[in-house]
C-alpha cells in the first residue's frame, strides 16, 4: 500500500512538472511574439548619391585572383546528412512493464493499420517518431497530423520530416494526457494525418 501511495506521489509530482515546464514555453514563444512585434525606429533615408562613371566600371581584382578560374557556389547544392546513428539506449527495468504492454497492445490491433510503439521521453518538446516508419507512411515534407486520445479529443500537431518528429502542439497533449517519462504510446495511423493513441502507465 506504501508503495502505491509513493508511486502516485510520484507521479503527481512529475505532471505537475510538466505542467509547470508548459506554462515556460508558452511564456517564452509569448516573449518572443512581443518583441519582434515591437514597431523599430524609422531610420532617415539619405538622398542617392549620384553615380559616377566610375562607378560602372568592374571591380579590381590583384593579378593573382583574376587569373583564377571562377569557383562554383555550393550553397544551393548543399544536402543535409542523415547524421550518425543514434545508440541504443538502455531501458530501465522500471519501464520495461510498460513497453511490454504496449508491445501486447500492438500485437492486439493487428496489421489494418501501420502501428508503433514509443516510450514517453523526458523532454515535451518534441516526440521522435522512429525513422522507417516514417519512410513508409509519412510524407516528406511538414504536414498538420491531428492526435486522438483515449478520450476521443482531438489535437493538432506539426509533423517535421526532416528530424521525423511531432513538434508544435505535442507538448500540449502530452500535458493534457498527464503523460510521464516511463509511460508507453502506441501510435495506430488511422488516416493519413491522423493518430490514434494508447496509453500504457509505467511504474516508477
Amino acid at each position: 500500500m506504501a508503495e502505491a501511495n509513493s508511486y502516485e506521489e510520484q507521479r503527481r509530482r512529475q505532471v505537475e512538472e510538466n505542467k509547470r515546464k508548459l506554462e515556460e514555453l508558452r511564456l517564452h514563444h509569448l516573449s518572443a511574439a512581443v518583441r519582434e512585434a515591437a514597431v523599430k525606429p524609422r531610420l532617415k533615408r539619405k538622398a542617392p548619391k549620384p553615380r559616377d562613371a566610375a562607378d560602372d566600371a568592374p571591380p579590381r581584382r590583384s593579378g593573382r585572383i583574376a587569373t583564377l578560374p571562377e569557383q562554383p557556389d555550393y550553397r544551393d547544392n548543399v544536402r543535409l546528412g542523415t547524421g550518425k546513428p543514434r545508440q541504443q539506449k538502455e531501458v530501465k527495468p522500471d519501464h520495461a512493464y510498460a513497453i511490454a504492454k504496449a508491445e501486447e497492445l500492438q500485437d492486439e490491433l493487428g496489421s489494418d493499420y501501420p502501428t508503433f510503439v514509443k516510450p514517453m521521453p523526458q523532454s515535451l518538446t518534441s516526440l521522435h517518431i522512429p525513422a522507417q516508419f516514417s519512410m513508409e507512411h509519412l510524407p516528406d515534407h511538414r504536414m498538420r497530423m491531428v492526435l486522438v486520445d483515449e478520450e476521443e479529443e482531438e489535437f493538432k500537431v506539426l509533423y517535421r520530416p526532416h528530424s521525423s518528429s511531432l513538434i508544435t502542439g505535442w507538448s500540449e497533449f502530452a500535458v493534457d494526457n498527464e503523460l510521464v517519462e516511463g509511460d508507453c504510446l502506441v501510435f495506430q495511423l488511422i488516416k493519413r494525418a491522423l493518430f490514434k493513441v494508447r496509453f500504457l502507465v509505467g511504474l516508477l
